[in-house]
């Protein structure tokens, strides 16, 4: 199978890439590398099934040869990141999913769209199903992703139905492993990174909300399966383990053995405060269901960022220079209140 990646120097996206080509299959990935890496794709560079292009999707997508299936991922996905490039995340979502889309079209290629959880915003049913339409904040902080994200949904479905394009949507929980970026803000890397480095924990609010975490090596088991399948979704991929912000923070200073404290911050707004997927609908049509434990996968991830000091000690300095997930919000509202 020929599979295209979109985002395919990102966290996801290559190790997408290596089990595809691990299998036989030939892949190009497309990165205009605003958050993807060339680290990440270095293991398996010079594979002769392998070939990058860096470009923005969102200008357009020219890729030589057929396609069988391309897989979705390109966008800015942490906080920090999308708060950095709010247009661009907006633009991926939009133009870059329709431009994708007309690939597809136009190689009768399997199209899997990378959704996320952040469809359902702070959700009011738990724990959150397909069926679930969201309660999501349009003008908020945090919406430039969001809406980006159902905007995808939403024009991949419309290319579905009139077009007859083979679509799959897949909405993706919080996944965490080697590969991520120490400094992209979100919980798994910021905790590790501060661990790690000796500073104090930095939570937000009391604690008390909940996430659910998978590692990396089943998620991609999920987007394979997606591609593989006829499925149009929407499906959920993520652990249902469900455990509080508290809770992972523990969990993180056992398994580095670090002796830092732990900090308490104001919530951010608009921030979930309970999240953990319904995967009923993953494990009847694909058969699949996350196998690796939090601990497990904790672990493995712990030594990929002890692999990389460097970038864990630049990213703990960010973090207690307020470059946070939960200071970067609440800059974004003092300014956005300003202006109002």
């Amino acid at each position: 199978m020929r599979v295209l990646i979109t985002g395919g120097c990102g966290f996801l996206g290559s190790h997408l890439a290596e089990r595809l080509l691990e299998r036989g299959d030939t892949v190009i990935a497309i990165d205009d590398l605003s958050t993807g890496r060339l680290d990440n794709i270095d293991a398996f560079s010079l594979n002769p099934n392998f070939s990058f292009i860096q470009a923005d999707v969102s200008t357009a997508v020219d890729v030589p040869g057929p396609l069988d299936a391309i897989a979705h991922l390109a966008s800015p996905a942490s906080p920090p990141d999308y708060h950095r490039l709010p247009l661009e995340t907006l633009a991926v979502g939009s133009r870059g999913t329709e431009n994708v889309l007309a690939a597809a079209e136009k190689n009768s290629a399997r199209f899997v769209l990378a959704s996320t959880s952040e469809v359902y915003g702070d959700p009011t049913v738990h724990p959150q199903t397909e069926d679930y339409w969201g309660n999501v904040n349009s003008v908020g902080p945090r919406s430039v992703y969001d809406e980006a994200k159902r905007f995808a949904e939403a024009i991949s479905m419309a290319y579905a139905r009139t077009r007859n394009v083979d679509v799959g949507i897949v909405r993706i929980f919080n996944t965490f492993g080697p590969r991520m970026r120490a400094e992209d803000g979100r919980v798994v890397s910021s905790f590790i990174s501060q661990a790690l480095n000796g500073d104090a924990l930095t939570i937000y609010g009391d604690g008390s909300q909940t996430r659910s975490f998978c590692y990396v090596d089943d998620l991609v088991d999920g987007l394979i399966a997606m591609l593989d399948s006829s499925e149009a979704g929407p499906v959920n991929l993520g652990n249902p383990v469900e455990r509080t912000v508290l809770e992972f923070a523990q969990l993180v200073l056992q398994a580095t053995g670090s002796s830092s404290s732990i900090e308490f911050h104001p919530l951010p707004k608009d921030d979930p405060t309970r999240r953990r997927p319904d995967i009923s609908r993953a494990q009847e049509r694909l058969g699949w269901s996350p196998r690796v434990s939090t601990e497990d996968g904790l672990r493995a991830t712990i030594d990929y960022f002890r692999s990389c000091p460097s970038e864990v000690s630049a990213a703990a300095d960010a973090l207690a220079g307020a470059q946070f997930e939960g200071n970067a919000v609440n800059r974004q509202e003092a300014i956005l209140a300003e202006r109002v």
